[in-house]
């Protein structure tokens, strides 16, 4: 185990990595705020889904969720078909429309780092995408992928 001051220095560059979230969330077209762009990962990678699903894996409540969803909707991005299990329920999914979007959002958001991480190697880079990884699934996340082959983590942006 890591000695305590370790730990309170993890903590201190956890803080800082809202910074990096900014800059990636600069990278975005103003049409698509980064609430938007996760619906649009979540919903590629883990598949259709319910609202509800939708929010449990964002970690946000149901009502940002469905602003977050208004919001891709209008836009084309994301339609809403009804379940066949459940008449009164509508299931999320993304539309090519979206797909195109998100291939932008990835791009972007790689652009970015790239520019930058210009200076750090594959095997850095390599190195805290794993260690990333490894801290999410401590902590027991929620949008780790069920069965689904996952893109790669190229936009850290929370929801």
């Amino acid at each position: 185990m890591a000695a305590r001051s370790a730990y309170a220095e993890l903590v201190r560059q956890l803080n800082a990595v809202g910074a990096v979230n900014r800059g990636l969330a600069r990278a975005l077209p103003a049409q698509c705020p980064p609430g938007a762009a996760t619906v649009l990962h979540v919903l590629s990678r883990e598949g259709e889904m319910r609202l509800s699903r939708l929010a449990e894996l964002l970690s946000v409540d149901v009502s940002v969720t469905s602003r977050h969803v208004a919001h891709v909707t209008e836009r084309g991005w994301v339609d809403r078909a009804p379940d066949p299990d459940d008449r009164r329920s509508r299931l999320l999914r993304l539309t090519p429309s979206g797909e195109a979007q998100l291939a932008d959002l990835r791009e972007r958001c790689t652009g970015a780092l790239a520019h930058r991480l210009g200076d750090w190697s594959d095997e850095d880079v390599t190195q805290l995408t794993a260690l990333l990884a490894r801290l999410r699934t401590g902590f027991g996340d929620c949008r780790a992928p069920s069965g689904r082959q996952p893109h790669p983590p190229e936009r850290p942006v929370s929801g």
